[in-house]
């Protein structure tokens, strides 16, 4: 903890003390859990329920919010009905005391989702967190973009400048990702936006998100990108190469995408409308591609300044792959099939 500087004095204080119901005096001992880029998790033991809780330190939004951690947060609340996700306990976006958002959850148990093994699991798992009703529009405070498709290109966009702009970037790589999202774009204006069932979607769905407890059953962590959206998006980012790549050497057939999306709709069950979702999870998946390879480029360039808060070293390796020629050349080419399926 002393890397976070001042977290061992707000863990100490009595407004967060209370709240949790921890004794007066600090015996509990927090322990380094998981670190990505924007947040840094710690796990302790409860001293009094004997239960395992997170602390999660928000170092950084992704989405540009001023209150991250309340963000992220509120999604739990709105999601616990689903038993899927860690439920919240506690929240601090104040800034008060500490430069960084603060949030407090249960841990969940579980092992890494293996796609070789975890596939039906997962579909289960997103089944129960989609089919979860959100309330009435305006009331649930989540982030709605009025064409998703549009939105991550736009994103896109807006990453990828770190890299452009940087006499760091190697130009022929520049002209094929302007290359690719020129042709993103291209397709996406040829798709139709039109109405369809919205409810809250992780948008950040690697494996490693994923814990998978002793009996099989599949949890959903790390809730800092949800939006209010098609269900399809969360599918298309599961699928999508750049995705399964990410911590894995995994790239999924076309027909185990198709597999996953038949098993998604049977988990559904009838409790909302799925006509026309696996064509439009394949149109994510595609356009997710260009999410994946544009943050990359941006982090690429993030990784080499000084005075990074937050490094994680896998990320820093496998940077290098997604950038690669030939990957892009294939991530490309993924991009256009997918809309022709």
């Amino acid at each position: 903890m002393d890397s976070i500087k001042g977290l061992k004095e707000y863990v100490r204080h009595s407004f967060y003390r209370e709240v949790l119901g921890l004794p007066e005096e600090v015996t509990e001992r927090y322990e380094m859990l998981a670190q990505g880029e924007y947040n840094r998790n710690y796990v302790f033991t409860h001293p009094v329920t004997g239960k395992k809780l997170v602390l999660r330190v928000n170092c950084g939004s992704q989405m540009h919010l001023r209150h991250q951690i309340e963000y992220e947060f509120h999604a739990l609340k709105l999601l616990e009905s689903s038993g899927r996700t860690p439920k919240p306990l506690y929240v601090d976006g104040s800034l008060e005391y500490l430069e960084h958002g603060i949030m407090v959850m249960e841990f969940l148990p579980g092992t890494t989702l293996d796609y070789h093994k975890g596939l039906g699991g997962a579909a289960e798992c997103l089944a129960d967190i989609h089919s979860v009703k959100m309330p009435e529009e305006g009331m649930h405070t989540l982030i709605t973009p009025e064409n998703p498709l549009e939105a991550i290109l736009d994103e896109c966009e807006e990453m990828v400048k770190t890299y452009m702009e940087s006499s760091l970037g190697e130009e022929e790589k520049k002209e094929k990702i302007r290359e690719m999202l020129d042709t993103g774009r291209e397709i996406v204006r040829s798709i139709p936006n039109e109405p369809v069932y919205q409810c809250c979607v992780n948008t950040e769905l690697n494996n490693t998100n994923f814990l998978v407890d002793e009996k099989g059953y599949t949890y959903l962590v790390d809730w800092e990108k949800p939006l209010y959206a098609d269900p399809a998006q969360d599918l298309g980012h599961f699928l999508a190469p750049t995705t399964t790549f990410w911590k894995t050497d995994v790239l999924l057939e076309r027909e185990e995408m198709l597999d996953f999306l038949d098993t998604y709709i049977r988990a559904v069950a009838g409790r909302f409308d799925v006509t026309g979702l696996k064509k439009r999870a394949m149109q994510f998946t595609g356009i997710t591609c260009l999410r994946g390879i544009t943050w990359c480029a941006m982090a690429w360039v993030q990784y080499r300044e000084p005075g990074k808060m937050l490094f994680n070293q896998s990320t820093f390796e496998k940077l290098n792959a997604y950038l690669d020629a030939d990957f892009l050349e294939k991530m490309h080419q993924f991009l256009k099939d997918t809309f022709c399926m």
